[in-house]
Formats: C-alpha cells, structure tokens, sequence
C-alpha cells in the first residue's frame, strides 16, 4: 500500500497511536515502508476520535495514517498474542509510544523480543524515555513543551508562555524517531545487528532548543520571548510597510549593505551602531526605527519585488489558506490528495524528503478503517 521508496521491502509494525508514533510512521510509509497498524478492538487509535471530523470520519487520523494498513488485536489475549507474534516473524521494526514498562507487561519487552526476532529493531517514543526520574511519568505534547522551556522563549515579551501553534513536542519525537530508525536499519544491513531506539520527548525538547541553550551557559543570562526577532540575527524580524508586515532576514553585513542599499539607506552600513551583526543586534530597536522609515513609504509588495531583486531573503506572514496556495508548495507537489471512501478527496502534506529516483505521486492511499486489513494480513500469515 505504500508509495515506492528507499525503504521498499521494510516492514514495519506499528504499535503507536495518536501522533508522535503515527508521524513517525507515516514518514516511514512515505519512504516506501509498509506500515501495519495494530490498534485497539473496538475504540483503535484515539486521534479517531479527535477532529476535524468530515462524513463522521476524522481527517486528523487520516492525515497521519494515510497509506497504511490495520488489524485490530487485544495483545492482552492469547489468540491476539499469536498474531502478533506472526507478525513480528515478517517485521523489520517495531514501532511503540506506550509509557515505559508497559510492552513489558504485555510480554512484549526489548529483552524477549530480541532474543526471539534477532533481526527486529525495536523503537520506542514515549515522553521521557526509557531511563531517568521521570521514564513513568506520562506526558502529552504542550507538557514537554512547558518542561523543555520552549513554552518560555515563545511569544511576545510580557505576555503569558504562548504554546508553539503546531505539536513540536510530538513532531519533534516523530522527527527524531525516523532519523534513529532509518540509522538503526543502516546500522543492522553493515553489522547483522537489530538494536533499540529509546526516543524521549523532553530530550527533543531539548535538543529543538537551538542556541538558547549556549546562549544561556555562555553569558548566564536566561533567554525569554523576543516576539518575532531572531535574539542573534539582526535585521530578522516582521517591519512594518505601508499596509502590513514583511519578513526580513539580512543575516550577515554583505546582505545588510545590499539591503540599505535597496532601501536607499546607503550610510546605514557605516553608522557606528549598525557595522556589526553584534552591535545592529544590541541595537535592533534603532535599526528598526531606521528600516521602517522608508519601509513605511510603499507597499508590501513593492517592497518584496524590490528586495528580491537585490537578493533579499524576505516574505510576508501568510496565512495557512495563503500559504497553501504558494507557487512553490505546488510545485514540490507539498499538497497531495487522499481519496478517501468515507470522507472523500481530500488534501493533506506531501512529502518533504524529495529522494532522486523515487515517485512523489499526487495522490496517497486512504488511512484504514479500523481491522479494515484482517482478513488479508491472517491470510498473508496462513492463520
């Protein structure tokens, strides 16, 4: 059911559910991997159940299970328990987001699962990981966000902690999660050796912290939300036109002398403020006043065809409904279209991981009704 990819041939089983896991594996899907989705009888995965929700059918799910299969199983029951242990005989990785401890309970654990299947690379994404103080402690994805100090470098200065506007705690898990699987699958084609992955949230948190950490061991001062500017960079932040915001980024001083020059601004790059990427940050509200001067004389989109043409980075804040109508997001097909028999045609994210050789379609398979692929998959194991 999978588009043709790298990952041809791998199977994978996918024990995950709501979002970090899912993402996960969609992204494995989209790299060629066949995804079997083991779900809960009766209720399956709960972003089910979460909206939107289209013809009674939530598009939430089907954005992230798109392409895969699904056999509901209660591994809880012996007869279920043998299914999914002939499943595992086919598989080539193990996808979990359960809370530590519990593939344990179920008999399922990293220790009997490698001895039995030597081949199988065991992954597993869950809040905290699998060692430390807090590996029991469940977690969802605004709480790593609040916990890993995103939470308090976003926003605007003296407003509350704003949570970032997409899930960063559980794309970030999912992100890091395939990058470890895909080096694992690497690692067992030189070596013959299946290992763990053990992903926790908080540590992507972490390491999706960027230079605010180095920031804060280097001077000892505790970064705190700058709104849109970058705390570094300068000029890098939304100006004001004559009728909105403009994106501007003239990360180092070739870029900024081009800018003045485009702005007319020509003694900008020699005022004594603004000669350094360091003193046009420690001046930015300056620099600022100066830029939106002439700025505020013309029209956004004057201003875009002008500092284009100088070789600008620069843009305006779209909407969502804008942004997908970007001429560049057709043309790296990033909007591909699900048919889905319940809910329809439907658009969703294509694949960002362009791969030379490989089919990027227009179209995904369907995300599965709930066992929809039983019969099938017990056929394919004989049972």
């Amino acid at each position: 059911m999978s588009v043709s990819g790298p990952l041809s041939g791998v199977v994978v089983a996918d024990l995950s559910r709501i979002l970090a896991g899912p993402y996960c594996t969609m992204l494995l899907a989209e790299l060629g991997a066949r995804v079997i989705k083991i779900e809960t009888p009766g209720t399956g995965d709960d972003s089910r159940h979460y909206g939107p929700f289209v013809n009674g059918k939530s598009a939430y799910f089907t954005s992230v299970n798109r392409g895969k299969e699904s056999i509901a199983l209660d591994l809880k029951k012996s007869q279920d328990k043998a299914i999914f242990e002939a499943i595992l005989t086919k598989t080539d990785v193990l996808v979990e987001n359960f809370r530590p401890g519990t593939m344990e309970k179920l008999g399922f654990g990293w220790e009997r699962l490698k001895a039995l299947y030597p081949r199988l690379i065991y992954a597993a994404a869950s809040g905290f990981g699998h060692t430390g103080p807090y590996a029991q402690h469940p977690a969802y994805d605004m709480v790593v966000q609040g916990l890993g100090g995103i939470m308090s470098i976003n926003g605007h200065p003296g407003q509350p902690p704003a949570r970032v506007g997409v899930s960063v705690g559980d794309l970030g898990a999912g992100l890091y999660t395939t990058v470890a699987i895909n080096a694992a699958l690497y690692h067992r084609a030189m070596t013959g050796e299946a290992r763990k992955v053990d992903v926790g949230m908080l540590d992507c948190q972490m390491s999706l912290l960027e230079n605010a950490i180095v920031r804060y061991n280097a001077t000892g001062k505790v970064p705190g939300p700058l709104g849109a500017r970058h705390p570094s960079i300068t000029p890098f932040e939304p100006y004001h036109t004559a009728d909105g915001l403009l994106i501007i980024a003239g990360g180092n001083d070739g870029l900024f002398a081009k800018l003045a020059m485009a702005l007319g601004l020509e003694a900008l790059p020699s005022d004594p403020r603004f000669k350094t990427n360091d003193l046009r940050s420690q001046n930015a509200e300056a620099l600022k006043v100066a830029l939106e001067s002439v700025l505020r004389t013309k029209p956004m989109d004057h201003w875009v065809q002008v500092l284009e043409t100088a070789g600008i980075p620069c843009g305006p804040i779209n909407t969502i409904d804008r942004a997908l109508k970007h001429p560049q997001v057709s043309a790296r097909n990033m909007l591909v279209t699900v048919d889905d028999p319940v809910i329809g045609p439907i658009k969703v994210a294509g694949n960002p991981l362009k791969i030379e050789g490989f089919a990027d379609p227009a179209t995904r398979p369907p995300a599965p009704e709930l066992d929809g692929d039983r019969a099938r998959i017990l056929a394919e194991l004989g049972l």
